[in-house]
């Protein structure tokens, strides 16, 4: 019993033990409790009172159980001695800084200091800097013990709009701060750079009369107060009008693309707007929300004054209510702002008439060619495309925009309008702004001048244009050269096209993104004169013309544009014939008394001053007209100053351009194709008859295989031409063999030809050649001795390798009648011997390389027993297009001879024949 009794008490202990355990538990948990609880409402009443401010609480009666809690005594004490610290050092520091802050980033911060800024003619041009900031006024920290004023200024130009509201007492107030704001803008940056806009729906005349003496030089529009969509509508057309022919090449906004290109193409338009909250109707509040989204990228700001708007764009705002302390949202709800004090009513008007003469005075200031250059050159990239200013309008520049969304450009002008002027201007700003890898230019001029020539390196002035990679000059009787121009960008296109298919891109610019180590510049062509092109009602027009197509319809992409320009482009028919063409042509430049360069209806340019330009980008409508004075780029120390600063710049491993000048006989020595001749151990020997008319600058080349029809036709009666194909083809081939390793036959037949002749055998002669010289009279001996040669050949009498042989007649037509006499012992004439000659000849290393002064009479000649097939090759000069048909079958040959040009045709090699230049040979004398 005992032991049971026991036990009972050990577990009554044991409970009463956990029961103390328990209770003492509960009450530490109970103290935490409060503990925690009490520390997290001084944490929330802290942080409380920390956002409200302590001042604000002091000053609140429900604040004043929470203030006098000695609980939270320690809180309002370090309240009170944070906040007393931080006024007194915002006192000390805060307005200073604020100030130092607002005169760093706002022109003419000071609020007393209008003297220095007012009416002040402003230099900025808008390609640096943009100042962040411009001042309002002033405001007060209304919570610091000691009130000291600090300056207020707001973001504007690109950056922000500006809203203020009002009550019926403060409007006067609005309208100093919106007056003062202008008119710092206005001094700050060169005249012309800030258009305002001001509407007013109370004010018949307008608000802001101190400014109306900027109306007179346009600087200045006011709206009538009946019709805010008109000036909606305006500022709506201005920025659609700035993202389609501004905004190219990726760029998102005039400051982006005016940072890239260095330059300010469009002025600022800042539009004031005094109205009432049920001022605008709701289609018009709509539109102004579309500006206030769009309008800053293109350079609009708008100032509204009691017009309510909600946009998601940036906009600052400024609050003069009579009820409580005029706010701002830059200077926050704890400081009260006030308007700097309205300037001198005197002043105003005063000042706004010199910065209206200032522009006037700078508008009759004519423009340097040094004005279009940039600061650095070559510092611009050509991805997108390419820009430069042309000229200027109002001191502001006029840019010309090449690229993707406006790929080519059209320019009329009737004679001394300007045409080469301009595109010296337009090429000068061009080529100092993008490098070679950047931009290549070649330059075509078709009219009789030399334009362009000094782009080429030349006697007197032996540097050249970087940028340029071909020069012609003097090509109006060779439009060959305009198609073979065009000819190569399409080949030049379609080589990209391949690239970009390579790389899965379908663009210039992605291209280069996708392949940085290739070399993919912007090409642009320039055509002078380019109606010429189109003269004539023939193959070469119709080539022209499907070039001319597709270049322009796919160019675009692959970064090759046209510049054409023409002194009247309504009189080709070819090429306002393609609509397809034509619509590429999106750039168009009226120069003075143009016609059909714009648009029907659209007539400015007929009025237009010497000097002056109307770029439009916009395919010729009249609202994307922009007339620009253009400076003189031609004269001395314009263009050939930044040629030759660019030439000092220029790679070292950068090859001159190509010049053709079609006034210009090519020398023979200089060709490339002859200077790479060299002697051949085996294989066929190749003859140059002439310079082909082409892109490069290459020769027209004969190959003389051993196989039938190696032979080489002359026709034509001049003698300077036919004699020269005779001799650049004996010299090339003479150039060829190694002494003694070929033989030469000169042979001629007339003496006009004589000297010709003689001179071409002592050059051959002192190659090392075996020169054999024959005449008239003795010329139907040599060829039935050569004749025999040939049978004894062809029979096996001899089997040994034949030495190359090539016969060079001169006038063999003239041996007509001697080579129809037989020979008394054979009783074989001599054109049997010529047969035997010119149709076994080829296969045994013979050739024969002759001239005629008419391809029928050597027709005749190969009647029965040889043919035209006989002839492989031949030149034409003064023969007409069907004289030639006989030795260029399936062909139908238009040819109409021109003066220092011939008609080139190798049947084993042509579709058709070539126009080439024969050689000026007397160069050479190795």
């Amino acid at each position: 019993m005992n032991r049971r009794n026991d036990r009972r008490q050990r577990i009554q202990d044991a409970f009463a033990a956990f029961h103390d355990a328990v209770a003492a538990a509960r009450g530490a948990a109970k103290r935490a409790h409060d503990a925690a609880a009490l520390q997290q409402a001084r944490e929330t009443f802290e942080q409380d009172l920390r956002a409200r401010g302590i001042d604000q609480a002091l000053r609140d009666p429900d604040y004043a159980q929470s203030l006098t809690d000695p609980r939270l005594a320690r809180i309002v004490a370090q309240a009170k001695e944070d906040w007393e610290q931080a006024f007194a050092k915002w006192t000390n520091n805060g307005p200073r800084a604020l100030a130092d802050l607002v005169a760093e980033a706002a022109p003419g911060s000071a609020s007393e200091d209008y003297e220095n800024w007012l009416g002040e003619i402003g230099t900025v041009d808008g390609r640096g800097p943009v100042p962040s900031l411009w001042r309002i006024g002033s405001a007060v920290a209304t919570s610091s013990p000691v009130p000291v004023s600090f300056p207020v200024a707001v973001p504007l130009l690109d950056r922000s709009h500006l809203a203020v509201f009002t009550s019926p007492s403060s409007r006067t107030q609005a309208e100093n701060l919106v007056e003062s704001l202008l008119l710092r803008v206005l001094s700050h940056f060169a005249p012309g750079l800030v258009h305002v806009h001001v509407w007013d729906v109370g004010q018949l005349t307008g608000s802001l009369p101190g400014l109306y003496p900027l109306t007179r030089a346009g600087l200045l529009t006011v709206h009538d107060p009946a019709r805010p969509a008109e000036l909606l509508d305006e500022l709506a057309e201005h920025i659609r009008k700035v993202h389609t022919s501004v905004l190219v090449g990726g760029h998102d906004s005039l400051r982006s693309m005016e940072s890239d290109a260095g330059l300010r193409t469009e002025p600022w338009r800042i539009a004031v707007m005094f109205g009432r909250p049920d001022a605008l109707k709701d289609e018009e509040l709509h539109k102004l929300q579309r500006i206030a989204r769009n309008g800053l990228a293109a350079g609009v700001q708008l100032v509204l004054v009691d017009i309510p708007i909600t946009v998601n764009s940036p906009i600052e705002t400024v609050k003069l209510f009579d009820d409580k302390p005029w706010r701002t949202t830059m200077s926050g709800e704890h400081a009260a702002f006030h308007v700097d004090p309205a300037l001198p009513r005197e002043m105003v008007p005063r000042a706004c008439a010199a910065i209206a003469a200032a522009l006037e005075e700078r508008r009759n200031r004519v423009c340097t060619f040094e004005e279009l250059l940039p600061e650095h050159y070559w510092s611009y990239q050509s991805s997108s495309g390419v820009q430069t200013p042309i000229g200027h309008r109002d001191g502001v520049a006029v840019p010309i925009t090449i690229g993707d969304s406006s790929p080519h450009v059209l320019i009329g002008g009737p004679s001394g309008s300007g045409k080469t002027n301009f595109l010296y201007a337009m090429l000068g700003g061009l080529v100092a702004r993008y490098s070679p890898a950047e931009l290549e230019l070649y330059l075509l001029d078709f009219k009789e001048g030399v334009s362009f020539a000094q782009f080429a390196p030349g006697r007197k002035d032996p540097t050249w244009l970087p940028n340029a990679r071909l020069v012609g000059v003097n090509v109006n009787q060779d439009r060959e050269f305009g198609v073979a121009l065009l000819r190569f960008l399409a080949d030049e296109m379609r080589r990209r096209a391949d690239a970009a298919k390579q790389h899965e891109v379908t663009k210039l610019e992605e291209l280069r993104a996708e392949d940085p180590g290739g070399r993919w510049p912007r090409v642009i062509a320039v055509i002078d004169e380019f109606q010429y092109l189109f003269a004539e009602k023939d193959a070469v027009t119709r080539e022209a013309v499907a070039l001319l197509e597709d270049v322009a319809r796919r160019g675009r992409s692959q970064g090759i544009h046209l510049v054409l320009a023409s002194q009247d482009v309504s009189s080709i028919e070819a090429f306002w014939g393609k609509p397809a063409i034509f619509e590429q042509f999106t750039v168009r430049v009226a120069l003075p008394k143009a016609r059909r360069v714009l648009v029907d209806g659209n007539n400015e340019a007929i009025d237009l001053p010497r000097w002056h330009a109307i770029v439009n980008h916009e395919s010729g409508v009249k609202q994307g007209n922009e007339i620009a004075r253009v400076p003189d780029a031609t004269g001395r120390g314009t263009f050939d100053r930044v040629q030759a600063r660019l030439f000092e710049m220029m790679p070292p491993d950068l090859s001159a351009p190509r010049l053709f000048d079609g006034s210009r006989v090519p020398v023979l020595a200089d060709m490339p194709g002859f200077q790479a001749l060299e002697p051949i151990s085996g294989g066929a020997p190749t003859v140059l008859l002439g310079q082909v008319i082409d892109v490069e600058d290459r020769a027209a080349r004969v190959s003389l295989a051993r196989a039938p029809g190696r032979n080489v036709a002359v026709f034509g009666s001049v003698l300077k031409e036919s004699t020269s194909v005779l001799a650049a083809a004996a010299l090339s081939l003479a150039r060829q063999h190694r002494a003694g390793e070929a033989r030469f036959t000169v042979a001629p037949m007339i003496d006009d030809a004589m000297p010709a002749a003689d001179s071409l055998a002592a050059r051959l002669r002192g190659m090392g050649h075996e020169v054999a010289t024959v005449g008239l009279d003795g010329v139907r001996q040599y060829l039935a001795q050569v004749a025999r040669g040939l049978e004894e050949r062809l029979s096996g009498a001899v089997i040994d390798q034949p030495v190359p042989h090539y016969l060079v007649l001169y006038g063999m037509d003239a041996a007509n009648a001697v080579l129809e006499a037989k020979d008394p012992e054979t009783r074989v004439s001599g054109v049997d011997s010529f047969r035997q000659v010119i149709k076994s000849g080829p296969e045994h290393r013979t050739h024969l390389i002759g001239w005629w002064r008419s391809p029928g009479r050597l027709k005749n000649m190969l009647m029965m027993g040889a043919s035209a097939d006989d002839i492989g090759a031949w030149v034409g000069f003064d023969v007409q297009g069907q004289d030639l048909n006989t030795f260029a079958p399936g062909q139908m040959i238009t040819w109409s001879p021109r003066p220092g040009r011939g008609l080139f045709f190798d049947r084993f090699e042509h579709a058709r024949p070539q126009v080439v230049i024969p050689f000026d040979t007397e160069g050479e004398r190795s």
